[in-house]
C-alpha cells in the first residue's frame, strides 16, 4: 500500500512539473515574432531585385519584433517573401521566396518555386528536374551575401525535397540526381 501511495504521489508530481514546465505566457508553443519589413519601393536585396510589398524577415532580435518601420541590417536577413502572385526569375524559374539555412555551419538558402507560372516553352532540363522532386531547392553558395542566380557563386545543390539529399552520401541514386541537377543548373545562363 505504501508503494502505491508513493508511486501515485510521484506520478502527480511528475504530471504537475511537466504542466508547469510547458506553461507559456503567449498561450502555447508559439513561434518567435521575428522582426520584418515590407518594402515600400522596388529594392535590391542580397543582389536580387525585389518588388514593392516584399516581406523581409530578419533573425530574432532582443529589442525588435513584428513589423518594423525601416529595414534592418541585410546580414541579419533570413527570408525574402514576394507579394502573393508575384515571382522573380531565378535560373529561369519563377520563385516566390528565398530563405537562408538555419544551420549557421551551412552557407546557403532554400529557393521556393511556383511552377504553375512557368510555361511549357520556357522549361529547361534544370527546371524539369527541379519540378520533378519539389518546389523547394536547397543551394549552397560561396558568398552568403549573394542570393541571386549567379552560377559563379553556387557551390552545390544540397537537396531537393526529402527525396534527394547530400546528407545521404552512400545513396547513389540521390547523389546522381543531385549531381545531374547541379550540372543542368550550371548550364543555365546567369544573366
Amino acid at each position: 500500500m505504501k508503494f502505491f501511495k508513493l508511486f501515485s504521489l510521484l506520478s502527480v508530481l511528475l504530471l504537475l512539473s511537466s504542466c508547469i514546465g510547458n506553461m507559456n505566457p503567449t498561450g502555447g508553443n508559439s513561434a518567435p515574432d521575428y522582426p520584418y519589413y515590407i518594402t515600400t519601393k522596388p529594392l535590391v536585396i542580397k543582389k536580387i531585385a525585389v518588388p514593392t510589398g516584399t516581406k523581409l524577415t530578419y533573425e530574432e532580435h532582443f529589442f525588435k519584433e513584428g513589423q518594423q518601420d525601416k529595414m534592418l541590417n541585410e546580414n541579419k536577413l533570413i527570408y525574402i517573401d514576394l507579394p502573393v502572385g508575384e515571382t522573380i526569375n531565378w535560373g529561369g524559374v519563377p520563385v516566390t521566396g528565398i530563405s537562408k539555412f538555419f544551420n549557421p555551419k551551412m552557407r546557403g538558402f532554400t529557393v521556393s518555386a511556383d511552377f504553375s507560372q512557368l510555361s511549357e516553352d520556357k522549361k529547361t532540363k534544370f527546371s524539369k528536374l527541379w519540378e520533378s522532386c519539389s518546389y523547394d531547392l536547397d543551394i549552397t553558395v560561396k558568398n552568403i551575401d549573394d542570393w541571386s542566380f549567379n552560377t559563379k557563386n553556387i557551390a552545390d545543390v544540397q537537396s531537393c525535397s526529402v527525396l534527394y539529399q547530400r546528407y545521404f552520401k552512400d545513396d547513389v541514386e540521390q547523389q546522381n540526381f543531385l549531381n545531374n541537377i547541379y550540372v543542368e543548373l550550371m548550364k543555365v545562363d546567369s544573366k
